[in-house]
């Protein structure tokens, strides 16, 4: 019985298996590509993290960072501005945990 079923499955089957091509991405510029939102969020967190000396601004800049390097599409500019970001994040890291406390706060 269920090989009656296959067997009338194939015969009612629209598709046509000789008339499929592969896909074939068309190739596009950098510019064209789209914004990768995450690295530029990276960049602003950790300017922030070293400017206003925000721990948890450097720690996000730095979760952007991640996250943008896995989802780099352009090698070359993506990991100038993620290379940029975390710069900036471990400068706000490194400034916040290692550097004079700030006047007003206590430690």
């Amino acid at each position: 019985m269920s090989s009656h079923n296959n067997n009338s499955a194939s015969v009612n089957d629209p598709r046509q298996p000789s008339a499929a091509k592969p896909f074939v991405a068309q190739p596009m510029s950098p510019q064209d590509l789209p914004v990768d939102y995450s690295g530029f969020i990276a960049v602003v967190f950790g300017i922030a993290g070293v400017m206003f000396r925000y721990k948890l601004s450097s720690w996000l800049a730095i979760i952007f960072c991640a996250q943008s390097l896995a989802n780099m599409r352009n090698v070359e500019n993506d990991l100038k501005q993620i290379s940029m970001a975390m710069m900036f994040a471990i400068m706000g890291l490194v400034t916040n945990y290692l550097g004079p406390a700030r006047p007003g706060t206590q430690s």
